[in-house]
């Protein structure tokens, strides 16, 4: 075994993963006290917001692939909430827009994380809701240290929050300061509003009645209500430059369900991938390794050129699949797009040089069509906070004469989103990806203590594509969690934040797990790398052909051999790639055996096993 940060860990009682070390521990404490993998996620999900409000938030949205002991296959708890009734293409060609702003209010669905987070608590845990809300509740009133990144962030951030955003200034800039690093952060208003919903809520006969009326609370009472005045009065600078008010109403709020779907799959060996469904970018992975199934990837040195080149070319043409392809409609050509035939025309495709195309396939015999291509550095307005943080540069914002921002390129405040995996005694395995809801993206709701989820910033604004634009639709989102069989039985739970790159990083790691002989944390250390040749999904979606990040651990010699196939060469920090937190369970004869890994990067990441 070769030197890691930290130990794969291995035990018999249960382990959680997530990408902070407090909601770890946190999840580890509900199982300790008897409950189960789903009692755990849910508490470490509300913890994550609290600790990590620049990666998600309350308002958030969160898919969950979830895993009963012994069943056969996993279920999904989509999270991912719709647009506005009222979000039409005619209404954002009556602004004067051609791409969804990523900030402000504009961009705006339907939060939820919330009701899929508590549809779990309800329809699989044993807790109580006051369980697994009293450390949320905890580390919002009585203070979390705050993480450099989140201290960076809200300073970087500190111009337009005193200069259009005076609701978020009130919560991140007490006593008219930025918070400092290390130093106890706290959110009351969030503490506050959790308490109200376990009062309200404790009136209900049974347990199940009690987070049905929690969630009446938040999506047909007061929390509703407050969005949806915000939304309606409020008129909010975002990065279009301009002011404008939401969408989301009361009765957005009220029509508003998780769905709880059946996964899509491919075998790999002797292994079946479970996915999120074509309204996510799940299916990327399962198409990617249908494609590699037929090649020499598992004979290749997972560290070598020849192994970043094949996954890379993989990745361009599951991706273009993806933006042809997916959305969340009932026309997208799945069982096509998953079939060993269509993964042996398009494995066809890749060559011993890199591509400079975006090729996406024809299922069925179908004709694809394309979003626009927006290069790199052609965007006519540089981003503030307006993606995925963790593709997203966030400037510096001095006022101009008007009062109105000056935008400039300065400084890079990187994140992304988060992940919880866990696993406990009786095998129950969860893997969830929360995310949205960012503190950066979208003005402090008064009362409430957070911001609303920018996700609908993935719809394209132009018609016939399948992630256009319509009313009451889930956008197609990157969050993708991951749940892997092993002859036939519940073997692994894992995901990473990362927006475009959440499904690269995780093949990558499962490749090197399955072929490498790699551990869990070994596969998790070793060096990394993504593509960004394919339109980003998040504001202004730009795409960058035949691009390749490594981490500068990978030697001059391989960054040589890949750009002399072609590949254009970035080189990142040496610990830059990837936030994979994942857990896994197999039997020793009657006994479990579950082990655990966790990202070192961003020294936040946290996995707990015993």
């Amino acid at each position: 075994m070769s030197f890691t940060t930290r130990p794969e860990l291995r035990g018999t009682f249960g382990a959680v993963s997530t990408t902070h070390w407090l909601a770890s521990t946190v999840g580890m404490s509900i199982l300790e006290k008897g409950h189960t993998a789903f009692d755990a996620a849910v508490a470490a999900g509300f913890v994550l917001q609290v600790v990590e409000p620049h990666l998600n938030g309350p308002a958030g949205e969160v898919p969950i692939i979830v895993t009963p002991a012994g069943a056969d296959r996993p279920v999904v708890i989509s999270g991912q909430g719709p647009s506005p009734s009222a979000a039409t293409l005619e209404h954002f060609r009556d602004l004067g827009l051609d791409l969804i702003p990523g900030t402000g209010l504009l961009a705006a669905c339907i939060p939820g994380a919330f009701g899929a987070w508590l549809t779990l608590l309800r329809d699989y845990g044993t807790a109580e809701l006051e369980d697994v809300l009293a450390p949320a509740i905890f580390y919002a009133k009585t203070g979390h240290p705050l993480v450099p990144r989140i201290a960076g962030t809200i300073a970087t951030m500190r111009p337009l929050f005193e200069t259009h955003w005076p609701t978020s200034a009130e919560v991140y800039l007490p006593g008219g300061a930025a918070p400092e690093a290390g130093k106890l952060f706290r959110n009351p208003q969030i503490a506050a509003l959790y308490q109200t919903i376990i009062d309200h809520s404790k009136s209900g006969a049974s347990r199940e009645a009690r987070i049905d009326a929690a969630l009446d609370f938040w999506y047909k009472g007061p929390v509703a209500e407050k969005i949806a005045h915000f939304c309606a009065t409020e008129e909010v600078w975002d990065v279009s430059g301009r002011r404008h008010k939401g969408l989301i109403t009361a009765q957005d709020m009220a029509d508003y369900k998780p769905l709880v779907e059946t996964p899509v799959s491919t075998t790999y060996g002797d292994h079946e991938v479970f996915k999120c469904g074509a309204w996510s970018q799940g299916p990327v992975l399962l198409q990617m390794l249908q494609i590699l199934q037929g090649t020499d990837i598992a004979d290749l040195d997972p560290m070598s050129p020849d192994f970043v080149h094949l996954v890379v070319e993989a990745a361009k043409l599951a991706m273009a699949d993806r933006d042809s392809w997916y959305g969340d409609n009932g026309d997208v050509p799945m069982e096509a797009l998953l079939s060993s035939a269509y993964a042996d025309t398009r494995r066809g495709l890749i060559s011993n040089t890199a591509s400079m195309e975006v090729r996406p396939g024809s299922p069925d015999g179908r004709t694809p069509r394309l979003p626009p291509q927006r290069p790199v550095g052609t965007t006519a307005q540089p981003s503030l906070g307006g993606g995925e943080p963790t593709v997203a540069k966030v400037p510096a914002l001095p006022n101009d004469k008007q009062g109105e921002p000056s935008l400039t390129p300065d400084g890079a405040q990187r994140g992304d989103t988060v992940q919880v995996s866990a696993v406990d005694r009786w095998g129950n395995m969860v893997s969830a990806t929360p995310s949205g809801g960012w503190l950066q993206s979208s003005p402090v709701i008064p009362g409430l203590g957070f911001g609303l989820t920018t996700r609908g910033q993935m719809f394209w604004l132009e018609e016939g594509f399948a992630s256009t634009l319509a009313p009451s639709k889930r956008p197609r989102t990157t969050l993708t969690p991951s749940m892997v069989y092993r002859g036939g039985k519940p073997y692994m739970a894992f995901g990473t934040p990362g927006g475009d790159q959440q499904d690269q990083w995780q093949l990558i790691m499962l490749l090197r797990h399955l072929h490498g002989g790699m551990n869990l944390q070994e596969a998790i250390d070793a060096p990394s790398f993504h593509t960004d040749h394919l339109p980003s999904s998040f504001w202004p979606r730009e795409i960058s052909l035949g691009a390749i990040t490594l981490e500068a651990r990978f030697p001059q010699a391989m960054r040589d051999e890949l750009a002399a196939k072609g590949h254009k060469i970035t080189v990142g920090d040496a610990w830059s790639e990837g936030r994979l937190s994942a857990v896994a369970r197999e039997m020793d004869g009657d006994v479990q055996l579950v082990k655990a890994g966790a990202n070192p990067r961003g020294m936040q990441g946290y996995a707990v096993a015993r």
